[in-house]
């Protein structure tokens, strides 16, 4: 499996992100979005409301971060969002469960639709026999006054 799929195996692992945005005074602001779809180029889909906060500052500027962690799998990725309106795809992506944010359901003319492109990202994964492995190579490195050499089934950097 190549380093990119992997990346996008990983991703799918979640279910959340911290969604990375400039604010209005350049600072960098981060909330917790519910994940509605990823794709299979690695591009994912969050539902908001159009008239908050993290809309404005996508229209001003588009570039984010995306942070996904659990206890052994981090996941940081680089993108670009667009604000999409397309109920077609709204109805497609639908979560009854989203009615705590919309009571008017899919109708509700404050959905709107984020789509993030990502251009790059890293993954570190901790899990499964590949962990294993790691904990064995980290120990070896600390008695021996070295750093454990990771490789890609672990660790690494991609340019999508």
């Amino acid at each position: 499996m190549n380093t990119e799929q992997k990346l996008i195996d990983l991703i799918n692992d979640f279910d959340t992100a911290m969604l990375v945005t400039r604010g209005e005074r350049e600072d960098l602001e981060a909330r917790p979005m519910a994940i509605a779809k990823i794709e299979d180029d690695g591009q994912i889909w969050f539902v908001t409301d159009r008239h908050s906060g993290k809309v404005s500052e996508l229209k001003a500027d588009a570039n984010v971060v995306l942070a996904m962690q659990s206890s052994n799998k981090f996941v940081s990725l680089t993108g670009v969002a667009a604000i999409i309106d397309d109920r077609a795809q709204l109805d497609e992506l639908w979560n009854e469960a989203w009615k705590v944010w919309f009571p008017d359901g899919k109708s509700s003319e404050s959905i709107t639709l984020v789509r993030v492109r990502p251009t790059h990202g890293q993954y570190w994964d901790n899990s499964g026999l590949s962990g294993i492995k790691y904990l064995i190579k980290a120990g070896n490195a600390y008695l021996h006054g070295d750093r454990p050499e990771v490789d890609e089934k672990i660790n690494a950097s991609i340019t999508m």
